[in-house]
């Protein structure tokens, strides 16, 4: 099979992935990263000072100060990889529909794990903020304004600050007055699946979140900004249809197959905050 057309399969899987996962890359994760990640390990930079900015001297100048970003070294974690058979089909007569439509349940079922294993990442990686009782319709913007001020203090960008959401935590944020609802935003924050705003919070209803506790705590919401939450991502293998002649086991069958690395890092903890209901937090 060319290359042009494993890249066309590659292609058509990230399509779908990008359309079916709710935590996508820019409004959830950056994938800003150094190296390969096939290699095992790529390198992620760290925002954790900024550029200082000085009063210019027109005489002298100022003095120039080191760069004081650091890179931190993510080790690939997440390997998976899609196999099915074709049966009856040789490699180079299996037809057009039915390769799109195993390559675009492949998107779907990698938008569906890789959504999983980012919030096991968010989870691991973000910072509690617990009340001992459960959110109503009423208290559901005091507790979005708290994470806000968390955020703040930890000098995290009012720009671009995102808000995952369990289904349940949804029915009460439509209640609120305080809810902006996606049809009243812009075209551009309704393209990357938003549901609304709120606080400032880009919102997104995550089904992943469902279920999930934080130190036996229910997780209500999940807020943060994607400079600090990473996702690397590479084919390892690109998708391509492949003969199973001379397998031993399948005679006259073809194979849809490709593998996919990835990791995901949150890179500090204070620019992740999840909100959770049933204890005191840490």
């Amino acid at each position: 099979m060319s290359i042009e057309m494993q890249e066309r399969y590659s292609s058509l899987v990230d399509a779908k992935l990008r359309y079916s996962i709710v935590q996508r890359n820019g409004a959830i994760w950056n994938n800003r990263y150094e190296g390969s990640p096939k290699a095992g390990a790529v390198k992620i930079p760290v925002r954790d000072t900024e550029v200082k900015v000085s009063a210019y001297d027109k005489a002298n100048g100022i003095k120039g100060q080191l760069a004081e970003g650091s890179f931190l070294t993510v080790n690939i974690d997440k390997d998976y990889a899609v196999n099915e058979v074709l049966d009856g089909y040789e490699a180079s007569a299996v037809p057009d529909n039915i390769v799109a439509d195993r390559l675009d349940s492949a998107g779907y079922s990698l938008a569906l794990q890789m959504n999983e294993d980012a919030t096991a990442a968010l989870l691991e990686g973000g910072t509690v903020e617990s009340s001992a009782t459960a959110l109503t319709k009423t208290s559901i913007y005091e507790a979005f304004v708290d994470a806000r001020k968390a955020l703040s203090k930890a000098k995290v960008p009012n720009n671009g600050r995102f808000a995952l959401i369990t289904p349940d935590v949804y029915a009460l944020l439509i209640k609120s007055p305080e809810f902006i609802a996606a049809s009243n935003l812009g075209d551009e924050v309704k393209e990357s699946g938003a549901i609304g705003q709120i606080a400032g919070f880009t919102v997104y209803e995550d089904a992943t979140l469902d279920g999930k506790t934080k130190n036996s705590m229910s997780v209500d919401f999940i807020c943060g900004h994607p400079d600090w939450c990473h996702r690397i991502e590479e084919w390892a293998v690109e998708p391509k249809v492949v003969s199973l002649e001379g397998s031993g086991s399948y005679i006259g069958a073809s194979a849809v197959q490709g593998r996919k690395v990835y990791a995901h890092k949150v890179s500090k903890p204070e620019a992740v905050i999840v909100h959770c209901t049933g204890g005191s937090g840490e």
